[in-house]
């Protein structure tokens, strides 16, 4: 299978999309909150190390990211491919990425840079709400993510709320961060001839395309 790294700005869909993926070609699904979170529960050097730096509230380093990132594609879990989302975040943590996968012989695999435009971007994170008991997520400018009951979930009745950053002046910062941060990400991995761009306005399009893309590699 082939590994692939996901680029594109919050809100886009990238975690919907993996979920797809993963439950339809067993594809392990990874971010680097989850890695580092699972590993902070492990009881050793390197969990340790990890857990103080999340609990004291300390960004954790890029050379203990990246050991726990390798642990975590040398898995067995991930035999039968990844999926990256979240990471690399920027081109230093690419090119470190790339000099991993070198000296542990592994193939890079494909880069999907999921494209939306701004104001369908506005509508999916100011309209966004989760409920408190189950999780599920719902979008008040959408037909078919509104919830029956103005301010209830569907499933299990609970209060829905609206995150903290999920307003205006957050998103402008993340749109900012984005440009600035990650979108040099998209012509570093272009020039490597393995990005493939995806509009992720309607998910059951980008499914389809993601899914033709993957038939025409031979997966």
């Amino acid at each position: 299978m082939k590994n692939i790294i996901l680029l594109a700005i919050q809100g886009a869909g990238k975690g919907s999309l993996a979920k797809i993926l993963k439950e339809k070609y067993g594809y392990e699904q990874i971010s680097t909150g989850d890695i580092l979170r699972q590993r902070a529960t492990v009881d050793d050097e390197l969990g340790i190390k990890i857990k103080n730096f999340i609990d004291n509230g300390i960004f954790v380093p890029n050379d203990i990211l990246f050991k726990a990132i390798e642990d975590k594609i040398t898995s067995k879990e991930c035999e039968n491919g990844y999926i990256l989302d979240g990471f690399p975040r920027n081109i230093e943590q690419a090119e470190a990425y790339d000099k991993m996968l070198q000296r542990l012989n592994k193939d890079i695999g494909i880069v999907l840079n999921l494209t939306l435009p701004e104001d369908m971007l506005y509508k999916r994170i100011i309209g966004r709400r989760m409920c408190k008991e189950c999780g599920a997520i719902y979008n008040i400018f959408s037909d078919e993510l509104k919830p029956t009951v103005e301010g209830k979930c569907n499933s299990c009745g609970g209060d829905l709320y609206q995150r903290d950053d999920d307003n205006e002046t957050a998103m402008k910062t993340r749109i900012e961060n984005y440009h600035k941060v990650t979108e040099p990400l998209v012509s570093y991995y272009k020039s490597k001839g393995i990005l493939y761009e995806v509009d992720s306005s309607v998910l059951n399009n980008t499914v389809e395309t993601v899914e033709k893309i993957l038939k025409e590699l031979g997966e």
